[in-house]
């Protein structure tokens, strides 16, 4: 991927329709741009697409490849912000934490893990910091329903990232092969 530069092309209607506008970084708020984003095309690399602005509401991983329509991948509006997931190479590592402000009882992942509360007997993850690469983490086993994109950086409550009340039970890691 180093010789193509990663991108993703909005539209304002479905099927690729009607005006559009190139990405190829972060955008907090899509409708400076386009009035309605209602399917997408990601020529390279992966991006999280947000159904409001700010990186807010519900979020969705997106790889290389064509999204007609915003409900083909679960959406329940349309797409408000994006934010590209830089490729990582080398290890990774997150700390994982039972309550808030990284409290009670922790294990670290470095490795994808599909069940989190029977692997490490958590009955819940309130907290993290990730260490090392990007992950996905979903609040149901198996890397199931919705999902929350973590970068590295400490993350003291999922409250703080719009997630309140949500239990994450799976993470996954980043691969570079977006």
């Amino acid at each position: 991927m180093t010789s193509q530069q990663l991108r993703i092309i909005f539209y304002e209607d479905r099927n690729f329709q009607g005006r559009s506008y190139e990405c190829m970084s972060d955008c907090s708020d899509m409708s400076s741009y386009l009035s309605r984003c209602n399917s997408c095309r990601v020529e390279n690399g992966c991006f999280m697409v947000y159904d409001r602005p700010n990186y807010m509401g519900n979020q969705y991983f997106l790889r290389r490849g064509e999204y007609s329509d915003y409900m083909s991948f679960g959406m329940s509006d349309s797409i408000r912000s994006c934010r590209l997931i830089p490729q990582h190479r080398g290890s990774y590592r997150m700390r994982i934490y039972e309550r808030e402000n990284f409290q009670g009882p922790n294990h670290e992942l470095m490795d994808d893990c599909d069940n989190i509360m029977d692997r490490y007997s958590l009955s819940d993850c309130q907290s993290c910091n990730v260490i090392d690469g990007h992950w996905l983490m979903y609040e149901q086993p198996h890397y199931r329903g919705r999902m929350v994109y973590l970068r590295p950086g400490e993350y003291r409550s999922m409250r703080d990232i719009g997630y309140s009340g949500m239990r994450l039970s799976s993470a996954r890691r980043i691969m570079d092969s977006c």
